[in-house]
């Protein structure tokens, strides 16, 4: 696809949204499918943002920061959260938090038990340079890496945009 096709589809705003759903729907349907189906691949990557850690840090702990960007809603209840994408809820817990440096959400099934995978998220800074980077942990089937790759890319673009560090 051309690349001024992919501006057009983010300048129509009601599309793009129903694009973005579709796309959440069809991942995190197949995601829940598959969970025990197939073992799962850990896939790392990382983004420089242009934000101070305490900001970052607030959009990936806090509902109303995580829902601006990952989810179409987030309700937490302590150290539980419920990730909402269209008709979809997925639940997780946080395993592990410190603040402004990291923080790690484990997915939880139908029963509230573990899956075994987790989404984490760790903010890093260059003692030399202080540049700061996110760095995401999730899991994917082997045949998923490259949808998964490109998926946060899109994810971490739009937290870009909410904070103002593109």
């Amino acid at each position: 696809m051309p690349k001024n096709c992919d501006i057009s589809i983010k300048n129509d705003k009601k599309f793009y949204n129903t694009f973005l759903l579709l796309k959440y729907s069809l991942y995190f349907g197949r995601h829940k499918y598959r969970m025990f189906m197939s073992k799962k691949i850990k896939v790392e990557m990382e983004f420089p943002i242009h934000a101070s850690p305490s900001m970052i840090f607030q959009y990936l702990t806090t509902p109303s920061g995580l829902s601006g960007w990952f989810a179409d809603d987030v309700n937490s209840r302590g150290k539980l959260y419920t990730f909402i994408w269209d008709d979809t809820e997925e639940k997780a817990k946080i395993s592990a938090k410190k603040d402004n440096e990291r923080v790690k959400y484990k997915w939880l099934d139908e029963n509230d038990e573990e899956t075994g995978t987790y989404i984490e998220f760790k903010i890093i800074v260059d003692e030399l340079t202080k540049d700061v980077s996110l760095l995401v942990t999730d899991f994917c089937d082997e045949d998923e890496e490259e949808e998964t790759r490109m998926l946060w890319e899109n994810q971490i673009g739009d937290l870009k945009h909410i904070i103002g560090a593109l």
